[in-house]
């Protein structure tokens, strides 16, 4: 019997997005989570140190999701190296496998940098558009990589009232060259370079961390009452400014918990998690309390459930099949 793998590289990847609305994806598979359909071993983990001494990591994430439609199954490897920006790189990159759940074996490989990023901008969004300020209309980014592009891309789309973006990174050409290549890309946005990152926390109501940092370094006090933080990156938020939001949202409990090493998941294991509010999946099935930020401000904190990109992959790959698009492996 032959047997036969569908893979998407990046370009048939973009030419498959356009056709789907990933927030709704994101959105279904939010809904699985809360209802308990899904399967999330916990992650496999690897790191090193490369010959320039840059950190690096290689995360295995694997994701089932039990539907009418047919169950999915999948595993996401993502590896990033910190310096491959300077190579010209992005930062991350790898590949998502969607396995065929009667056989077990790998149907579909999709190129996973781009989907990976999307997956992440569209829980964004839902969590801006379901506890974010009432009205706004400007948002803060920490860090000009490609996270920030395919968030700003994404909210373009879906806030319409967005009209300025604040930028920081602690690269200031990198900062200049992501506001031009913005201002050419959004001509309808106002772009502005801020001078420090505590400006850009203070600059808009809406705050979105796309960093690599793992040093902790935005203090309660640098938050004005009024904002929502997506705090989408690794530690960017001190553990007295997660502690003071006036709600915390996180996608799983136990996810973070498993992940003593980012601030969060060591805040939980050394306290009752009393502080979360709940997850945006609860959220979205009407069981968690909506908190908009009012007197003080509220926290998103995703760790990245590998359920996500499965559900987004395996609506790609359905996709690619409708359009007869990809290139066809034989494996035997």
């Amino acid at each position: 019997m032959a047997e036969e793998l569908l893979f998407l590289d990046r370009s048939t990847v973009l030419r498959c997005a356009t056709g789907i609305d990933v927030v709704a994806e994101i959105d279904t598979v939010l809904r699985d989570h809360c209802a308990r359909r899904v399967t999330m071993p916990a992650e496999g983990a690897l790191y090193w140190t490369n010959s320039a001494g840059a950190p690096c990591r290689s995360l295995a994430l694997l994701g089932g999701l039990a539907r009418d439609s047919g169950d999915l199954y999948g595993l996401k490897v993502i590896n990033a190296a910190v310096d491959n920006p300077g190579r010209g790189m992005e930062r991350a990159g790898g590949v998502t496998l969607v396995f065929d759940p009667e056989t077990a074996r790998p149907r579909c490989m999709a190129e996973a940098g781009y989907l990976s990023a999307a997956r992440t901008s569209a829980y964004s969004v839902l969590s801006i558009d379901l506890l974010g300020p009432p009205s706004w209309n400007s948002a803060s980014f920490l860090g000009c990589g490609t996270q920030a592009t395919i968030h700003i891309d994404m909210m373009v789309d879906r806030f319409p009232a967005l009209d300025t973006v604040y930028l920081f990174d602690l690269d200031r050409a990198r900062t200049e060259a992501f506001a031009t290549a913005t201002t050419q890309k959004h001509p309808r946005l106002r772009v502005v370079a801020s001078s420090s990152v505590q400006d850009a926390v203070g600059a808009a109501p809406v705050i979105i961390t796309v960093t690599t940092s793992t040093t902790p370094y935005i203090p309660a006090d640098w938050i004005a009452a009024g904002s929502f933080v997506a705090h989408v990156s690794l530690d960017d938020l001190t553990p007295g400014a997660l502690l003071g939001a006036q709600a915390l949202y996180v996608d799983d409990v136990d996810l973070i918990r498993e992940n003593p090493q980012r601030i969060l998941g060591h805040l939980l294991n050394k306290e009752p998690a009393t502080y979360v509010t709940g997850t945006l999946g609860a959220v979205l099935n009407g069981t968690c309390p909506v908190v908009r930020p009012s007197g003080g401000y509220v926290v998103s904190n995703p760790f990245g459930m590998s359920i996500l990109d499965v559900g987004l992959v395996a609506a790609v790959e359905r996709r690619a099949r409708e359009l007869g698009l990809g290139h066809v492996l034989e494996l035997r």
